[in-house]
């Protein structure tokens, strides 16, 4: 049997007090086949003395959404297998 998720990744750039220096967010949301859904946040700030590259910043804000979503789904996982065996469970990434 073959299940699909879909990630989603919404990108939003705007100006830090200096506008100079952009800071990019990123929301990832992950949509499973079951229907449950689970979200991840990121941010990128550049630095006002680097060469402005809007790529770059959505690489960063995105990698780092997806690795807060990625420690969302591990802690959910813990935590469904922690109610099935009743104990706690600490999974490593």
């Amino acid at each position: 049997m073959a299940h699909t998720w879909t990630i989603t990744v919404h990108l939003v750039e705007t100006e830090d007090l200096d506008p100079d220096r952009g800071i990019t967010s990123a929301h990832a949301v992950l949509a499973t086949s079951s229907g449950t859904t689970l979200e991840g946040r990121g941010t990128a700030r550049r630095n006002p003395d680097d060469v402005e590259v809007e790529a770059i910043g959505e690489e960063l804000a995105t990698a780092r959404a997806l690795r807060d979503l990625s420690d969302r789904l591990l802690q959910e996982t813990s935590d469904d297998l922690a109610e099935i065996e009743q104990h706690p469970v600490h999974l490593r990434s």
